[in-house]
């Protein structure tokens, strides 16, 4: 049985917010140990859902943007979530083209989301369905309401609850830490100021005798 939009929605919004994906890296989860291991507390990024009549012909799966696959922690409260969804509404099989391995296969892919009839679900779609949910509950209307406000979301909520820069690096998927660093430059704590440190330490060590 599909889910409702009710518990897409809340399902998407848990993977978001709670782990940084990316809307096609949530439509691209799958039921399974190719997706998620909650056992283990592990959650792999390792596809993401695009369309492309021109290509493959409507849905395939391909590897997450700018190659940033791998495997991440999971949330204990995430993998809560996921495990009562996938009990109320089991995945829906659905053969699609996959090239995560950098060649063409068929194959049956469990997914998570899908339409009221069973079908995969664009991004497009996602978004405008987004944009309906987000002004029923009154969320703000900006530029940047958008469903990748919930991986800034999970990004900044690391950062001001002290996790270290690798971490959340790590987290998000990044290839450097540069980017981390670059894209929430205003998130991170103030840096103390190095002027005058060096002779405010000796001037330390003076007065406690340790230095002539």
């Amino acid at each position: 049985m599909a889910a409702s939009a009710w518990a897409s929605r809340r399902l998407a919004g848990w993977l978001g917010a709670g782990q940084g994906l990316r809307i096609g890296e949530a439509l691209g989860m799958e039921d399974g140990p190719r997706c998620a291991e909650p056992a283990a507390g592990e959650l792999h990024v390792v596809q993401q859902l695009r369309y492309s009549p021109k290509e493959y012909g409507g849905f395939y799966l391909a590897k997450p943007k700018a190659g940033s696959s791998g495997t991440v922690d999971l949330d204990g409260l995430v993998a809560e979530h996921l495990a009562e969804h996938v009990a109320q509404f089991p995945s829906v099989e659905i053969e699609l083209p996959d090239i995560t391995s950098g060649e063409l296969v068929r194959r049956k892919a469990p997914l998570l989301f899908t339409s009221r009839h069973g079908n995969p679900l664009t991004d497009r779609i996602w978004s405008r369905e987004w944009g309906k949910w987000r002004e029923a509950a009154s969320w703000p209307n900006t530029e940047h309401a958008g469903f990748h406000a919930l991986r800034h979301f999970f990004a900044t909520v690391l950062i001001t609850n002290g996790a270290e820069p690798q971490e959340v690096r790590r987290a998000l998927r990044h290839k450097s830490l540069s980017l981390t660093m670059e894209t929430y430059v205003g998130w991170w704590p103030k840096r103390v100021k190095a002027r005058g440190i060096f002779g405010e330490a000796l001037t330390a060590v003076r007065r406690k005798g340790e230095l002539r």
